[in-house]
């Protein structure tokens, strides 16, 4: 095949477009902004400036993709880690048990990360990334779509249109406008609202751990993340369900006092401040249910946050962006079997986040018995986790995307779980 358009030069678009050079002599990434030719935050990635989670799965994918970027992260700063060894993650207001997870984890921030997979895209042959260009419909012929039209009425002829455009993608209105039903949505509305500081990093900040996650929990609905980044900082990330922290560094730390554990609050209320803070709102989760249509044109994909864009405190959507991107090497690239197989993809990080949602007050979504049942075990899972490392790195499996949820109910893990004797385990200290 000759040429592979893509609308989008985030991270689904660039790892998109790392896989089809393979199959396309032409790979075409279309942006509407002006990409930074430096490691530096820009207009069309609102989120940049906030923590970013890339899982083990989607850097073992994206090493895939672009051999070695990993190593070449690292040279630049990126810090490499076990997952569960050098991090603190309490969830259901429990301190998970540490040990080996195997689960090599990188700490980076999105600039450099995104920078460096665009400078890798970009030097692919046969690619070619494209400035302040904005789609506004499809060509299409027979049924098929035969490329895009942009905002100058300029015609971009492709064999293939990838949508990498992100949750305010515009193929739900293009389909209409072609004669296709629009897919069912999805929609948990959440009213997720976070700030961020960053600070300088000392060597015996946190004993020498690299990772905080403290997830939210029905009584304390606020929840909060800091990670180890590049050039000796600490990024710092807290949020509510309906309410925000002040940025002021009193009030950002008031709010970290109050989460279900206390070591943001420990390390934000003496570390050095650096940079502006942030803040950010995210008003609902959203899923696209593409794989459910039974007409859907040939020549046209989506993916990425276009098909389903998640609660950002899960940090999930890169890794699913790598995966989706990864099944762009299969050798069927029609529509409707494409769907269905990155439908299995998003099944488990949205079962994932979406039941952690529902348990939080003021959030609107479908609470079935089903995710009261999981949430209710979650609970005992959690309490029993805090002291079997076993547990703790099945758990961290599944989150990293390696392991479906129902393998935490495995025979096995319900033995361990049972065992533990307690529905509730007392949580470990700071």
């Amino acid at each position: 095949m000759d040429h592979a358009v893509i609308i989008g030069a985030s991270m689904s678009g660039l790892l998109s477009a790392a896989a089809l050079h393979r199959r396309f002599a032409r790979v075409t990434v279309l942006d509407r902004d002006t990409l930074p030719s430096v490691d530096a935050h820009r207009r069309g990635v609102a989120q940049s400036r906030h923590a970013h989670g890339l899982l083990a799965k989607g850097r073992e994918i994206m090493d895939e993709l672009l051999p070695g970027i990993s190593a070449e992260l690292v040279a630049q700063g990126a810090i490499r880690g076990d997952m569960q060894r050098y991090a603190r993650h309490i969830h259901a207001g429990q301190r998970l048990a540490r040990g080996e997870s195997g689960l090599a984890g990188l700490l980076v921030s999105r600039p450099l990360l995104e920078g460096q997979v665009r400078r890798r895209v970009g030097a692919l042959p046969g690619v070619r990334l494209m400035q302040n260009r904005i789609a506004t419909g499809l060509l299409s012929q027979e049924g098929r779509v035969t490329g895009i039209r942009l905002a100058d009425g300029e015609p971009v002829p492709a064999d293939l249109v990838v949508d990498a455009s992100g949750r305010g993608s515009r193929t739900p209105f293009w389909l209409g406008e072609l004669g296709y039903p629009q897919p069912e949505e999805e929609r948990v509305v959440i009213d997720l609202r976070y700030g961020t500081r960053e600070f300088r990093r000392k060597p015996e900040d946190l004993d020498g751990d690299l990772i905080v996650i403290i997830a939210p929990t029905p009584e304390s609905p606020r929840g909060g993340v800091a990670l180890a980044l590049e050039d000796d900082r600490w990024i710092v990330t807290l949020a509510g369900y309906g309410e925000a922290p002040g940025l002021g560094l009193s009030e950002f730390a008031h709010f970290a006092a109050t989460l279900p554990a206390p070591d943001l609050y420990g390390l934000v209320r003496f570390a050095e401040p650096i940079g502006e803070p942030r803040t950010y709102r995210n008003p609902a989760a959203i899923r696209r249910h593409y794989e459910r249509l039974t007409r859907f044109p040939e020549g046209l994909l989506v993916t990425g946050d276009a098909v389903c864009a998640f609660n950002p405190l899960y940090g999930q959507g890169m890794t699913v962006a790598a995966l989706e991107a990864h099944n762009l090497l299969d050798t069927d690239l029609g529509a409707l079997p494409f769907f269905k197989r990155i439908a299995k993809v998003v099944d488990a990080p949205w079962e994932i986040t979406v039941g952690g949602d529902l348990r939080m007050p003021g959030v609107k979504g479908n609470l079935t018995p089903k995710i009261r049942l999981v949430n209710a075990y979650m609970e005992r899972f959690h309490a029993a986790a805090a002291h079997d490392p076993e547990l703790a790195m099945r758990f961290l499996r599944v989150a990293n995307l390696y392991d479906p949820p129902p393998s935490l109910m495995s025979p096995g893990s319900l033995l361990r779980v049972l065992r533990s004797g307690a529905q509730r385990a007392e949580p470990v200290p700071a």
